[in-house]
């Protein structure tokens, strides 16, 4: 799988599984690599309005990606998510649940990519439990046609097992970081959104 895929902002009238699917893309996009000016200005240019948590986020991002340069976001994303020797900040669900990379969690994880016919594309260097490669297998199950494995109790299934227990614990890690002035735009509206899934699926 890849997140290197133009992203396609769907009209305010889109489908709710649309926005789902292409949120949970967007999402993959902005945590797997830093982001091209011309995304960054793509966003920016996509203001919305709403008083929820969540479109509050969405014009926080909105707005933190139209006064951003790529080559500060660059140098943003490669000092927090990068570093040398130890990151700042994980991005890998392994490390939240077992304190360490390439544990059970993962294994159990690829067990479940395998039942779901899914694989980590040879070309990427990051393992499966990355949060970007995550919310891309979430994109997936709530688009693909794949109505043996694309459907709402798999989504609900995967999301609990593989991004519940540990999500909101990363996007707090990113908050609370102190050189994270675009990034934690990006965390606001991850959370919101991870949230709102939370709760979702809770009523499903």
């Amino acid at each position: 799988m890849t997140t290197s895929q133009p992203l396609k902002f769907e009209a305010p009238d889109a489908g709710e599984e649309t926005a789902r699917a292409d949120l949970y893309g967007l999402l993959a996009t902005l945590l797997y690599a830093p982001p091209s000016q011309q995304l960054l200005d793509t966003i920016g240019s996509a203001g919305r309005e709403g008083d929820g948590l969540l479109e509050k986020a969405w014009a926080e991002l909105s707005a933190a990606c139209k006064d951003s340069r790529a080559e500060a976001v660059r140098d943003e994303y490669e000092s927090v998510f990068i570093g040398v020797g130890k990151p700042d900040v994980m991005l890998y669900g392994s490390y939240y649940l077992s304190g360490f990379l390439m544990e059970k969690p993962l294994a159990a994880l690829r067990a479940d990519l395998a039942r779901l016919g899914l694989a980590r594309d040879d070309t990427m260097p990051e393992t499966e439990d990355h949060v970007a490669y995550l919310c891309e297998v979430m994109r997936y199950l709530i688009a693909s046609d794949d109505a043996l494995h694309a459907n709402l109790t798999t989504q609900k299934a995967f999301f609990a097992d593989h991004l519940q227990p540990w999500v909101l614990q990363m996007c707090d890690a990113i908050l609370d970081h102190p050189k994270t002035p675009f990034y934690s735009s990006v965390a606001k509206l991850a959370r919101a959104f991870f949230e709102v899934e939370m709760q979702a699926f809770d009523m499903a």
